[in-house]
């Protein structure tokens, strides 16, 4: 059991921690939550070790492992499955079989394992650092956002492996509905406090939800009673007869105190600005073909597809394979080597890519480059939307130079957001969101008067989102008319249990 004790931790007047106590106990799985900010990576790190504890304590059993899935890179071995090995627990070293699964399942081939790791691209690197840790089988496992740097298929996989780990794990994932799949328990950061329960993260939020309603219901008839005993006070007070009575009121509301009101926390509000759409299809593509060496093989071959009014249209499948190149092109940011794409004369379109932060202007702040997307948009209107992109107040005043790279794709989405907009291009828009940032954002997509076409790895943002898919699958492209789910039923993933 791992025992966190009233700790406190603070940077500066900012309180992360408040007399924060926790038990994690043998054969939990713990999904942890909270908002950008709140102290979720933090814990990790006091967890490991890796930061100072104002004050409190955390008390880890003798001998008991724990593996962090590391972000930074430093391979030394040749290849992909001699590197993962590395990561084999005393007395298995020869154990390769194991390395080869947890490999395949992350999506490497048979001749990527024979690879040099530096060939890989990051997210590829990640992932054999994520391999690393799973075939070390610590204690407990350490996973920030792991989906991060997995497509579907791989998130799949990983979700199997999770409910088969036989040890504990503290999950911090943007996916709601991956945590709930895979965790025993969920554990919020809340006003500085842990809570803790076991199920899922509706049971948790509903749960703090219903107390904090009976804690306000309760201050406000205490507030009632306090005013009325000051009123009776000030009234009697100075009378003989009623001056003991006054007394005994003082005393009594000295002894109470006064309950304080919990500080608001604003629920995130975001919409998209539609634009008025008259007719009926709004662009089609007919047999584009594209590849990066403008020759054979074709990472788009002669594909075609309309977009009509109001659709949602959700690309799917394994990184690498083109999703994103296809919405560049479907975009307008790449031209097709062959075949056409139509557009109406007077579509207006948002794009939110993973590679356009150079679109923003380093010197402006973070409102000034959301109000620049459209003449219309007030301070107030610009500072709602940066409240729900997680720049409130003075951080909303941020250059875009001292922005990391998470920060610098909110800015896009937010510039999108006030964009008046007929049909949206986005590419993994809430990779860099926290869980309520998400849900705000999925619900603007609902209220989106116009259509979407959207690259996305999250299943319940599929189910929420997707009337229609494309789907990059068994080395071809294919379109499926219907929802996710139809997906899964009729068709399936061709090459989901490649691993076993």
């Amino acid at each position: 059991m791992i025992k966190i004790f009233e700790l406190n931790k603070s940077y500066g007047d900012q309180v992360i921690y408040r007399d924060l106590s926790l038990n994690i106990n043998r054969g939990e799985k713990i999904g942890l939550v909270g908002r950008n900010g709140h102290g979720k990576s933090t814990l990790f790190q006091m967890i490991l070790g890796n930061v100072e504890i104002d004050s409190g304590s955390i008390t880890v059993p003798r001998n008991y492992r724990m593996g962090h899935l590391q972000q930074h890179i430093n391979f030394t071995k040749p290849t992909v499955i001699e590197e993962c090995c590395l990561g084999l627990p005393p007395g298995e070293e020869y154990d390769a079989w194991k390395v080869e699964k947890i490999l395949s399942g992350l999506g490497f081939s048979d001749d990527d394992m024979n690879r040099i790791p530096s060939e890989f691209s990051g997210g590829y690197q990640i992932r054999l650092n994520l391999a690393k840790l799973l075939v070390s089988t610590p204690d407990m496992l350490l996973l920030d956002e792991p989906n991060n740097y997995l497509d579907i298929v791989a998130i799949r996989w990983l979700e199997d492996f999770l409910k088969s780990w036989q040890g504990e794990f503290i999950l911090i994932t943007h996916d709601r509905s991956f945590m709930d799949s895979v965790a025993t328990h969920i554990v919020a950061i809340h006003r500085t406090k842990a809570r803790k329960v076991e199920g899922d993260t509706d049971k948790l939020y509903s749960q703090i939800n219903q107390e904090e309603e009976i804690y306000e219901k309760t201050r406000l008839n205490e507030q009632k009673k306090r005013r009325q005993a000051e009123i009776f006070i000030a009234r009697f007070k100075a009378r003989a007869s009623f001056a003991s009575r006054a007394q005994s009121r003082v005393k009594k509301l000295e002894k109470q105190g006064e309950i304080k009101a919990l500080e608001n926390i604003e629920d995130l509000e975001l919409y998209f600005n539609s634009a008025h759409f008259a007719g009926d299809q709004m662009m089609s593509a007919d047999d584009i073909s594209f590849s990066y060496t403008g020759a054979e093989p074709y990472l788009i071959d002669k594909f075609s597809i309309s977009v009509g009014k109001n659709d949602r249209i959700c690309i799917v499948g394994k990184n690498g394979k083109g999703k994103s190149t296809l919405l560049k092109l479907l975009a307008g940011e790449l031209k097709p080597l062959s075949g056409n794409i139509t557009k109406h004369p007077v579509l207006q379109e948002g794009y939110f890519g993973q590679t356009n932060k150079l679109d923003l202007d380093d010197n402006k702040t973070v409102l000034e480059e959301i109000k620049s997307a459209d003449k219309q948009c007030g301070e107030s209107k610009a500072r709602n939307i940066a409240g729900g992109l997680m720049f409130s107040d003075d951080n909303a005043l941020k250059k875009i130079k001292v922005l990391s790279g998470g920060e610098k794709s909110r800015v896009l989405l937010g510039k999108i957001l006030v964009t008046p907009c007929h049909l949206l291009f986005l590419d993994e828009p809430t990779n860099h969101l926290d869980m309520q940032s998400c849900d705000s954002l999925i619900e603007a997509i609902d209220g989106f008067d116009g259509s979407v076409i959207m690259v996305t790895h999250n299943e319940m943002h599929l189910r929420r989102v997707a009337t229609k898919l494309v789907i990059f699958d068994n080395n071809k492209i294919s379109i499926f008319n219907g929802t996710y789910d139809d997906f899964l039923s009729d068709v399936g993933w061709s090459d989901e249990h490649s691993s076993e």
